[in-house]
């Protein structure tokens, strides 16, 4: 399967939602390669970007999953790269 290079976007409104999300999260640590959060105090938001390397099946599971929780919202775009394994 190619595996390929995305970025996906993860705003958090909920914060009893912390939890299950990094629990994903650590659930698909193999695709992660980077990740980045940053808390928005004032506007009641935490932005957290993630670099990642995967299948398009394992991305779309992942932010599938994620974009269940509830006051969480996602977002991913993959780029063009592809490596054939």
């Amino acid at each position: 399967m190619e595996r390929r290079i995305g970025v996906v976007a993860i705003l958090v409104y909920d914060f009893f939602s912390v939890e299950s999300l990094n629990r994903i999260l650590s659930d698909y640590a193999s695709i992660i390669l980077g990740r980045m959060g940053l808390p928005l105090r004032e506007k009641n938001v935490n932005v957290i970007s993630l670099i990642v390397e995967g299948n398009n099946d394992e991305i779309g599971a992942m932010t599938g999953k994620i974009g269940k929780l509830k006051g969480v919202s996602v977002k991913s775009m993959l780029t063009e790269f592809r490596e054939k394994k």
